[in-house]
């Protein structure tokens, strides 16, 4: 960005001062509430989240410095008509943590197939990648969320979108292009999950208190329905 460009100091004392400002109408909100979702709340959380963002962008434009602060990202109140269909769009992100123990499921699919058709060739040379195709084409979505550590995959962010259709699409019309970005004004809710939300807090589960079954135990890992 060039010099002229740049914010005044003038403006980023303006923006911090702005901060200052939507966090005491935040707080008094909060303060004020009369139920579980509270307009006035709302509001002042979306004012305060625009206040931070601002201040943000000014104090790197020109200082080159960021706050330590981050605040979830929000969609305005959906003011359209009642919808008669949805389309309901998610997004999870794994690390795969424990590549053995995704293989070791993979190669329980592909011997329960073997099983099944009378092949049996198991695959012993499996790659992350192959392993990741079994599996996600032997589980669903959800059952591999709520199993993933069987599955040697460590949770990351996760987002979930609920947007308004005008109908319903006919069979197979959008799966070309199925992660197109939903236009703003259509999105009714929004769910993320984050662990940069929770730093810091004194729920978190402590991973040690937590113990982990050992690969080797066939018990470990549920066995697969030979009907699947």
């Amino acid at each position: 960005m060039s010099d002229a460009a740049q914010p005044t100091a003038a403006e980023v004392r303006a923006a911090a001062e702005a901060v200052k400002t939507a966090l005491d109408r935040h707080l008094a909100a909060v303060e004020r509430r009369t139920g579980e979702d509270d307009p006035s709340v709302y509001e002042a959380f979306n004012e305060l989240a625009a206040a931070a963002e601002e201040y943000d962008e000014l104090l790197y434009d020109r200082y080159d410095e960021v706050t330590p602060f981050e605040i979830p990202g929000t969609v305005p109140t959906y003011t359209g008509p009642e919808p008669d269909a949805i389309s309901v769009l998610i997004r999870r992100d794994y690390t795969v943590a424990e590549p053995q123990r995704l293989l070791a499921q993979a190669q329980r699919v592909e011997a329960a197939e073997d099983d099944r058709n009378g092949s049996g060739d198991l695959d012993d040379s499996l790659g992350t990648a192959h392993a990741l195709d079994i599996v996600f084409g032997e589980f669903e979505a959800d059952e591999i969320a709520s199993r993933h550590k069987e599955f040697g995959l460590e949770e990351g962010d996760s987002t979930l979108w609920v947007t308004a259709l005008d109908t319903q699409p006919e069979p197979g019309e959008w799966l070309e292009a199925p992660f197109e970005q939903p236009d703003e004004d259509r999105v009714i809710c929004r769910f993320d999950a984050s662990t940069s939300f929770e730093e810091g807090s004194d729920d978190e589960l402590d991973d040690d208190a937590v113990p982990e079954p050992e690969l080797d135990d066939d018990e470990d890992l549920e066995p697969l329905d030979a009907d699947r």
